[in-house]
């Protein structure tokens, strides 16, 4: 039995079955592309939350600091706090809803910007930084047709004008977020935009605005400069994929994802098989089917039974049988040269050819962030560059 080291077993185990591949050069590109995109006088916040829309948090925000992001977005306490263990000391901006006097501490210790939305909240923000003798920064977030966090936008200049009454807190931001920028119809967009407008014109009284005011997502900083404001906030467009199909093309931008996996067995069935749970496919000839070692478990949409295909050396393969929690089914009869070991691809590029997360999303009825979010923690994630080859095999050596 041949042994090797502890680093070799783990390079090994992890790419065994399935993983993420993740490009951080394409995330680097696409950041770049984007500062491109909004000149030199507006900054970009790249928004990680969600471990980087499935990318890896830590990664994505070094790899989108390399390329010129400002300041950093998250929906927690705690992605924000993991960001600062990973070394990122730029500003961070918790997009949730903090309510508790621990979470005053953990943005206090952790140098990280609140979100405040409510005038109690404010007050308690207020109370605990004050004992602390600090004046903690914080941005407000204002409702101008979410219906979700945020003050209702009519109330916003007071509900800031009373903060700023506050010794403990800084108005530091102001902030709002798009319903509909990715739509065709601009309406719903337009009226958000004058509700934001009307709300930094009663607090300024004509004078050049003091507060870091941000309002574009990704459509909005690809589609329309008029929303740019002070900074952006970037979210699926870092990672390569544009929020439309008609801003498809707007941007040279790089997917940053790839999801393989190994086919583990290969068996010949004849004709009338039935494949996998309740048998909802059936071959039409004899087949020769391809176990792929990865599942619904592992973020592969059930709903993609039989309306997806993995890639093969340029190949497209298609999916047989009901998508099962931990394996799927490929039908491999017209291509020979798929062999146990095999790397596939399920979404991404192999060669010229690729699969996207909007080719799923629209089998599935979602969206795109819904696909690339849905990855489970159980498939590593791997830099590009650690990847295996396409179609090479590999055994586990102890």
């Amino acid at each position: 039995m041949l042994v090797s080291s502890p680093e070799r077993q783990a390079t090994l185990l992890e790419r065994s079955r399935a993983w993420v591949e993740v490009d951080e050069g394409a995330i680097t590109h696409n950041t770049r592309v984007l500062r491109q995109r909004i000149g030199p006088h507006v900054k970009l916040m790249a928004v990680v939350k969600a471990n980087g829309y499935g990318h890896g948090d830590g990664a994505t925000a070094h790899a989108a600091r390399a390329g010129g992001a400002d300041a950093f977005a998250v929906a927690s306490l705690a992605e924000a706090v993991g960001l600062r263990q990973q070394g990122l000391q730029e500003p961070i901006l918790v997009l949730g809803h903090l309510s508790q006097a621990d979470d005053v501490h953990g943005c206090w210790h952790w140098r990280l910007l609140p979100t405040i939305s409510t005038l109690d909240q404010a007050r308690m923000f207020h109370a605990v930084a004050s004992d602390s003798g600090a004046c903690l920064p914080v941005h407000v977030n204002l409702d101008t047709g979410m219906a979700r966090l945020g003050v209702p936008w009519q109330e916003g200049a007071a509900l800031i004008q009373a903060i700023q009454q506050l010794d403990g807190l800084r108005v530091e931001g102001i902030y709002s977020h798009l319903a509909a920028a990715d739509a065709l119809d601009p309406g719903l967009t337009r009226q958000q935009q004058k509700s934001f407008d009307q709300v930094l014109a009663a607090l300024t009284n004509g004078k050049p605005a003091r507060l870091c005011r941000h309002l574009a997502n990704s459509a909005a900083t690809m589609a329309n400069p008029s929303l740019h404001y002070d900074m952006v906030r970037v979210g699926l467009a870092l990672y390569g994929h544009a929020p439309a199909g008609h801003l498809e093309g707007m941007l040279p931008l790089q997917p940053a994802m790839a999801v393989r996996s190994r086919v583990t067995l290969i068996k010949t069935v004849p004709a009338g098989t039935g494949v996998s749970y309740d048998h909802r496919y059936r071959t039409k000839r004899p087949s020769r089917l391809a176990v792929v070692a990865i599942g619904y478990a592992d973020g592969v949409p059930r709903l993609l039974s039989s309306r997806m295909g993995v890639l093969h050396r340029g190949h497209r393969l298609p999916q047989v049988g009901t998508i099962t929690m931990d394996q799927l089914m490929i039908d491999a009869t017209d291509h020979p040269q798929l062999h146990t070991g095999a790397v596939v691809t399920l979404l991404g590029h192999d060669g010229t050819t690729a699969i996207s997360p909007r080719q799923w999303s629209e089998a599935c009825g979602t969206i795109p962030w819904d696909i690339l979010c849905g990855f489970s923690n159980r498939l590593p994630r791997l830099s590009a560059g650690r990847s295996p080859q396409q179609g090479d095999q590999l055994a586990l050596q102890w």
